[in-house]
C-alpha cells in the first residue's frame, strides 16, 4: 500500500536579486538518512536514470571526500562530541558542495549530494548555499526501521565497503552498528510541519510508503515518478534479440520479416534454455513485430506485446541495405556516422527518440520481477545502456549479437551481466564507428557483404 500525500508549491523564490527560480534552474538532490538506509544505492540509481534520459547528472559522495582526507579508524570518528572529527567532516561536506557548484555552473544540470545530512542545521547550510547560487533543492529521505533490511544492507554493503577493507567481519559489523548509534543521537527527520516549505520525498521501508511535499518543477516530478517505481527485491532481467530473420540475411534494415532457418533453431534453443533456468514467475515481453513473437513461441510463460519495443524506425530508408543508403543518400549516411545517437532518419527516429519511447518500458522493468525481453538491436542497446550506465556516445555501438541471451542482475551499486551464446549460427550485425565519416568517402565495400543494422 502506498500512502502518497502531495502538497504543491505555487511560488518558489531564489536569492535576493535573483527573482523567482526558473523551471530550468540547476538542481541539488540532497540525500537524508541514517547509514545503511540505501541512500547511496538510490543516489547512484537515480543518477543513472537521469543521465540515460539526457539530464547531465553527477553524484558527490561526501564519504569519499572524507576517505581522501583522513584514514578511518573506528566509530569514535562519528561521535557527535568528537569536535576534531566534526570539524573535518564539516570541511569535507563543504569541499563537496564547492565541487557541486562547479559542476552545476558548468555542464551539469543535476548534482546528487550523497551524505547523511541528518541534522536540520546541516540541511539549512545546504539550503543557504543553494540560495546563494540560485540552485533548486530537492531532499530525498530514506527511512527504514525494518531490522532485517538494515542488517542485510550493513552486511552486503557497508561491512564490505572501503572503510572496513581487510577488517574482521564481526568486528566491522559491531563498529558500524555503533556508528549508526552515534548518528541516531542527533538525527532530526525532515518534519512535515517544521519543514513544510521544503520540496522532498520520504521513502519509507524500501518503498512500502512514500510522502511527497511541494514538487516544484518538471525535474522534481520526474524524480518522484522514478523513485516511486523502483524496488530492491532480488530478480533478474533476461535480454535477447529475435532470432535471425530473412531480412538479416539479405542485409536489409527494418521491415517485418519472418525468422530464417537459423532463427527458428534459435527459437527452439531459447525455449530449452529458459526452461533450464527455472525462473520463478517469468513474464516474456516482445515487440509487435513477427520475428520477436516467433522467437518466443517455444517459451512456456505469459507473453506481452509492447509497441514501445519495436525496432527503431529507419523512415525513408526502411528495407534498404546500408550500401544502398550510402549510394543514394551519402550525406545522410555520413551524418549518422558522425553522431549516431542524435541522428534521426528522414521521417524516422534517432536513438534519442528511442530512449524517450522506451522510458515506460524501463519504469515497468523497475517495478517488475523476473522478465525476458525479446527485442531488437537498437532497443537492446538502449536497455543495456540504462542498466550498465553507458554514455550516449557509446550506446549506439554496444555489441548485442544475435542468438545470445544476456542476464542482468541488479546488485548493490550496479548490475551484474552474464552472457549466454546459445550456439546457433547467425550473421554478424555489428559495425564499429568508421574513422572516415565524410560524405565524399569511397563506398564501403564491406557493406555489400556484411549487413549493419540500427
Amino acid at each position: 500500500t502506498q500512502c502518497i500525500p502531495v502538497i504543491f508549491s505555487l511560488n518558489t523564490f531564489c536569492c535576493t536579486g535573483c527573482g523567482p527560480k526558473h523551471s530550468n534552474s540547476p538542481t541539488i538532490i540532497v540525500m537524508v538518512g541514517l547509514p545503511a538506509r540505501g541512500k547511496t544505492y538510490i543516489a547512484k540509481k537515480l543518477s543513472r536514470y537521469l543521465n540515460w534520459i539526457g539530464v547531465n547528472t553527477k553524484v558527490f559522495n561526501v564519504g569519499q571526500y572524507r576517505r581522501e582526507t583522513v584514514k578511518f579508524k573506528s566509530h569514535d570518528f562519528f561521535r557527535p562530541d568528537n569536535k576534531e572529527a566534526m570539524k573535518i567532516r564539516k570541511q569535507c561536506a563543504m569541499e563537496a558542495l564547492k565541487d557541486v557548484c562547479k559542476w552545476l555552473k558548468g555542464s551539469g544540470m543535476v548534482a546528487v549530494y550523497d551524505a547523511t545530512n541528518t541534522t536540520r542545521s546541516r540541511r539549512n547550510d545546504i539550503l543557504d548555499f543553494a540560495e546563494e547560487h540560485c540552485f533548486r533543492v530537492f531532499f530525498i529521505e530514506s527511512i527504514c526501521d525494518d531490522p532485517l533490511v538494515v542488517e542485510q544492507n550493513v552486511t552486503e554493503v557497508k561491512v564490505n565497503g572501503p572503510d572496513y577493507k581487510d577488517s574482521d567481519p564481526d568486528a566491522a559489523m559491531e563498529d558500524f552498528k555503533l556508528r549508526i548509534a552515534h548518528y541516531t543521537e542527533t538525527y532530526e527527520t525532515v518534519d512535515p510541519t517544521i519543514d513544510d516549505d521544503l520540496s522532498y520525498i520520504k521513502i519509507i521501508d524500501v518503498g512500502r510508503r512514500f510522502m511527497v511535499n511541494r514538487v516544484a518543477d518538471h525535474m522534481q516530478s520526474r524524480i518522484v515518478y522514478y523513485l516511486m517505481n523502483i524496488h530492491v527485491q532480488p530478480r533478474s532481467i533476461y535480454l535477447c534479440r529475435h532470432g535471425e530473420s530473412e531480412m538479416n540475411i539479405k542485409g536489409r534494415i527494418g521491415g517485418d520479416s519472418s525468422l530464417s532457418e537459423n532463427g527458428q533453431q534459435f527459437s527452439f534453443k531459447l525455449g530449452d534454455f529458459i526452461k533450464q533456468q527455472d525462473i520463478k514467475g517469468l513474464t516474456v515481453w516482445t515487440s509487435e513485430l513477427k520475428r520477436t513473437g516467433q522467437t518466443a513461441i517455444h517459451i512456456d510463460a505469459p507473453c506481452e506485446k509492447w509497441m514501445a519495443l519495436n525496432e527503431i524506425s529507419a523512415g525513408v530508408c526502411e528495407s534498404m541495405t546500408y550500401a544502398e543508403i550510402q549510394l543514394n543518400f551519402p550525406e545522410e549516411f555520413a551524418l549518422r556516422d558522425q553522431d549516431k545517437y542524435h541522428y534521426r532518419y528522414p521521417m524516422g527516429e534517432s536513438y534519442y527518440d528511442l530512449v524517450t519511447r522506451l522510458e515506460p518500458v524501463i519504469m515497468e522493468l523497475e517495478r517488475s520481477e523476473n522478465v525476458l525481453v525479446i527485442c531488437h538491436q537498437a532497443v537492446m542497446r538502449c536497455i543495456l545502456a540504462y542498466y550498465l550506465d553507458e554514455t550516449s556516445e557509446r550506446l549506439p555501438y554496444l555489441q548485442c549479437p544475435l542468438h545470445t541471451v544476456m542476464k542482468l542482475t541488479p546488485v548493490a551499486y550496479g548490475c551484474k551481466v552474464e552472457s549466454f551464446p546459445l550456439g546457433i549460427t547467425a550473421v554478424d550485425t555489428h559495425r564499429p564507428k568508421p574513422e572516415d565519416v565524410s560524405p565524399s568517402r569511397e563506398p564501403d565495400k564491406a557493406l555489400e557483404t556484411t549487413p549493419d543494422y540500427p
